[in-house]
């Protein structure tokens, strides 16, 4: 029986320690052979999981999705506390002194007039601070980790600070309508395929930015309508006494369509 009194409310030094326990010898077999690259995935799952609890605007949702993720954090910290390399109270210290720094018009002497200066200042102050001397590097600082569509907006966005871009949406909507043609090219004449939808993938992701469209959330929308459609094609198929997997394309394509007019 391990030494942890029950409380009504627990706290985050409560987490850490609780953390600990379960990573002692004498602890849980499970928690204690964990390294950061067993349990990486759980954290981002578990960031995903908070993003979907903001989404649904449910607070009690949220806290439990937060918790998770701080028990993610709480988790990786003890790992490097026990390797000798930092600790949970390591990391606080780094993220209040990002925060001092890169708040300047606030904790020194530098002036902000708007979100849209604070968040200028905070990206120059990063590139100082991560010795980024060209705008390439920059872009290969962008988390490899990122969802491809967020990642290809935030490179993009890295070029149009220095004027690589597009003066209007209507160039990047050319753009996008060439690597169509590509596309189609590519198809026909056996080139390379997963190359050219790259790039046209990257073109709308270009035109999205544009309209201050997020492109994951944008597909993200359009999947779940395609999954509303497909559910209510199931539906008047089964009122036929029909099933998808017994139908041909051309019976299915109907019904769907008959879905999309009746939103």
């Amino acid at each position: 029986m391990v030494d942890f009194v029950s409380k009504l409310k627990y706290t985050v030094y409560d987490l850490q320690r609780l953390m600990k326990m379960l990573r002692d010898p004498e602890g849980c077999p499970w928690d204690a052979e964990q390294t950061h690259e067993s349990i990486r995935r759980n954290l981002l799952e578990e960031a995903y999981e908070a993003a979907e609890a903001i989404d649904v605007g449910d607070p009690e949702y949220l806290c439990e999705e937060l918790g998770d993720v701080l028990m993610q954090v709480v988790f990786h910290a003890d790992i490097e506390e026990r390797l000798g390399n930092f600790s949970l109270d390591d990391v606080a210290d780094a993220a209040c002194k990002k925060l001092i720094r890169r708040h300047p018009h606030i904790f020194g002497n530098a002036g902000a007039k708007d979100s849209a200066e604070v968040l200028e200042n905070w990206e120059n102050i990063k590139s100082e601070e991560r010795k980024h001397e060209t705008v390439s590097d920059e872009m290969r600082a962008v988390a490899h980790s990122l969802p491809a569509l967020w990642r290809a907006e935030k490179v993009q966005g890295k070029a149009a600070k220095v004027g690589f871009d597009w003066s209007d949406y209507s160039g990047a909507l050319d753009a996008l309508k060439s690597e169509i043609i590509e596309l189609e090219e590519a198809t026909v004449n056996g080139g390379n395929v997963a190359e050219e939808l790259g790039d046209l993938i990257f073109s709308a992701v270009n035109l999205a930015r544009f309209f201050s469209i997020d492109p994951e959330e944008a597909l993200g929308q359009t999947t779940e309508k395609f999954i509303t459609r497909f559910s209510k094609m199931e539906n008047k198929a089964a009122k036929l006494g029909q099933r998808p997997e017994n139908m041909t394309l051309e019976e299915m394509d109907k019904l769907y369509n008959q879905a999309k007019l009746e939103e």
